[in-house]
């Protein structure tokens, strides 16, 4: 539950800047207002924060669960402590990433947008940025799956206990709920990677940002929903919560 509560967290974060963006937008649009300010630049720097969270949040999750099952005698790795140091360390490491973004003066305004992002096409820090953000933890991710499988595949063909196995095949399959968000992310952000792979060769359209960002905002409702169905105590913690508010109510009616 602490991870989920870190992913949590990381989502609030994420869908306060995108909010916060959006608000931006909406009264530069409104004001016919054309001008860089400092805000812009901040939540520019956020929103590469926040997706980077996002992401390693979810590789948290898989490398707790790849734990169990490879390396289930090695308690210290399922302790809460264990935990909050490697939830520090992600978010140290997402907040640090960008910092070379943002102090290189990478974060242009885009006037058409109202947006303050990097300009697409190949460059280092276009790289840089791809790589920590998506490539590390979504490379690290689908190698955790296939290490599991591979583990569960092996366990099965030999005459192992059968809560041993049942076990690693509970968490597997809390890995492969993981890597369908995971695929959900891509899939919502698939317009952003068409406009980036188009401006190495031609100019994307003007307003290609408002496109891709909207993409971006659909993706948070949709994680947290799937999050919510996925993660069976959090789901029956808040149907309980739920259930006793309507009982309150119906009592309170009546």
């Amino acid at each position: 539950m602490l991870l989920i509560a870190n992913s949590c967290l990381a989502e609030l974060l994420f869908g306060s800047d995108l909010f916060g963006m959006a608000l931006f937008t909406l009264k530069n649009d409104l004001e016919r207002r054309e001008s860089e300010h400092i805000i812009c630049i901040v939540q520019g720097y956020i929103s590469y924060v926040g997706y980077s969270l996002q992401n390693y949040c979810f590789l948290l999750q898989a490398f707790y669960r790849f734990m169990i099952v490879i390396h289930p005698t090695h308690l210290y790795y399922q302790t809460a402590k264990f935990q909050l140091i490697l939830i520090f360390t992600v978010w140290i490491f997402s907040f640090s990433y960008a910092i070379p973004i943002l102090y290189t003066g990478q974060l242009k305004y885009n006037v058409a947008n109202q947006i303050c992002q990097m300009p697409l096409g190949f460059s280092f820090y276009g790289v840089y940025t791809a790589l920590c953000i998506y490539g590390i933890p979504m490379s690290l991710i689908m190698g955790a799956y296939t290490k599991v499988v591979q583990y569960v595949r092996k366990l099965n063909k030999q005459v192992s206990s059968t809560n041993l196995v049942y076990r690693a095949e509970r968490e597997l399959k809390m890995i492969r709920r993981i890597v369908i968000i995971v695929l959900i992310i891509i899939g919502i952000g698939f317009p952003y990677a068409v406009f980036s792979f188009m401006a190495f060769f031609v100019d994307p359209p003007e307003y290609y940002l408002r496109i891709a960002f909207a993409c971006v905002d659909m993706s948070l409702p949709t994680m947290m929903i799937t999050l919510l169905l996925f993660t069976e105590p959090l789901k029956v913690a808040i149907l309980k919560r739920l259930h006793v508010k309507t009982n309150l109510i119906t009592a309170v009616a009546s």
